[in-house]
């Protein structure tokens, strides 16, 4: 341990919360993916399996609004830990017998995951800010991107683990596997993260939740339209349409779509070098608005090549991969702007808020992505994708840029 020792503590610390959040991905991913399969198994339709995680997705918009004020109270190390924490009773919660494995006990145990979910993510990404300098903008971008990209190329693997978890162990043994090795996890990080990690110097008001930041407010509504753009089509419209349209099978559809993740996370890995870090340069709301459009142009085009019926599985395929890449820059992109607009007493305030967006998006997308595919068909799923990313460029277009007064960027 003689090099652990040597690194130093800011180091230490990031690869604490690093770790911290990759246990917790792994198990999240798998755990989607045994409940999609298990349920699947009992014979549930699609919509109905989606409708599991509806209140998994409610529940991180009111986690993310609250996780925030909560950080900046008690300190990002007792929000992270009580994520771990969480996650590991979600999990016990479908030890019981099969026949108590009901909806709503399986809706009250994703809720509760969600809640875990949002509160590890909202402490992982808003104690970053804490650990780099504020002059070293371009390794708190590099350190935000290697975060987010991981941690998303993780929840593909989960996706794997999950349904290999399954079928080696069954459905009751993979959950318990689980929770036993979280557990773990957790009392390691309740004796080794930092204590006073990211708590305000003054304990804010409830008040607060609401970011008083121009910047941070103008992303947050970017980053609610850029989410739901992906998930309008990407969670039920998508798998529904590769099994109907395709003859996919079940588990083509969830490994084609965990490969996507795992990809999708390592682009954002490699986010600032394409963007220009290498060279200096950091991005602005300029490079928001840029990408943002680039990335606006690929589901309308999807959805024209399928109006005319060009390759249908070359088209969705193909598509679905130069998104992916797009995507993920911008998704990058927002991330490090969020981290680097907040303010840094109480940063997770303005992150929660960010985050509480992210999380409206997703469930927008989630609730739009049943509803239009059902009336309308995949094509319309694409072309309000379009339309979401467009509205998210418009209002990239009021984020501050190089050149002006970025020193009160993250005021409160």
């Amino acid at each position: 341990m003689q090099w652990w020792s040597r690194l130093a503590p800011e180091i230490r610390q990031y690869m604490l919360v690093t770790g911290n959040y990759w246990a917790f991905t792994l198990t999240d991913g798998a755990l989607r993916m045994l409940v999609v399969l298990h349920f699947h198994e009992l014979g549930y339709q699609p919509l109905e399996i989606a409708l599991l995680f509806l209140f998994y997705e409610f529940f991180g918009v009111v986690t993310n609004l609250t996780g925030g004020w909560l950080g900046a109270r008690l300190g990002l190390n007792r929000t992270m830990n009580l994520g771990l924490f969480l996650q590991v009773i979600a999990l016990v919660m479908l030890l019981v017998p099969a026949t108590m494995l009901t909806v709503p006990w399986v809706m009250a145990a994703q809720a509760l995951s969600g809640i875990a979910k949002d509160l590890n993510k909202m402490s992982a990404k808003s104690a970053i800010k804490m650990l780099v300098p504020a002059e070293a903008q371009g390794t708190l971008y590099k350190w935000v991107a290697i975060l987010t990209g991981s941690k998303n190329a993780l929840k593909g693997v989960g996706f794997f683990m999950g349904g290999a978890l399954l079928m080696v162990l069954g459905f009751q043994w993979a959950v318990a596997v689980m929770a036993g090795v979280l557990a773990l996890i957790w009392v390691l990080s309740m004796l080794f993260l930092r204590r006073d990690l990211g708590k305000a110097k003054s304990k804010p008001k409830f008040t607060q939740i609401f970011s008083k930041s121009r910047a941070v407010n103008t992303l947050s509504a970017a980053r609610l339209f850029l989410f739901g753009a992906r998930d309008i089509w990407f969670v039920v419209a998508l798998p529904v349409y590769l099994s109907v349209s395709f003859n996919w099978s079940f588990w083509q559809v969830g490994g084609f779509l965990a490969l996507w993740i795992i990809g999708y996370g390592v682009v954002q890995t490699q986010a600032p070098r394409l963007t220009g870090n290498a060279q200096g340069r950091l991005p602005d709301g300029k490079a928001a608005v840029v990408w943002a459009l680039g990335l606006s142009v690929i589901p309308g085009a999807i959805a024209l090549l399928l109006f005319y019926q060009w390759q249908p599985q070359v088209s969705v395929v193909g598509g679905l991969l130069l998104f992916g890449v797009a995507f993920a820059i911008n998704s990058s992109l927002h991330s490090y702007l969020i981290v680097s607009y907040a303010d840094e007493d109480g940063v997770s305030l303005d992150v929660g808020f960010y985050y509480m967006a992210n999380a409206m998006g997703r469930l927008l997308g989630t609730l739009l992505s049943g509803w239009l595919f059902q009336a309308y068909g995949l094509e319309v799923c694409l072309l309000a994708s379009s339309g979401f990313v467009l509205v998210a460029m418009l209002l990239s277009l009021g984020l501050p840029r190089h050149g002006g007064d970025l020193s009160s960027v993250g005021s409160r």
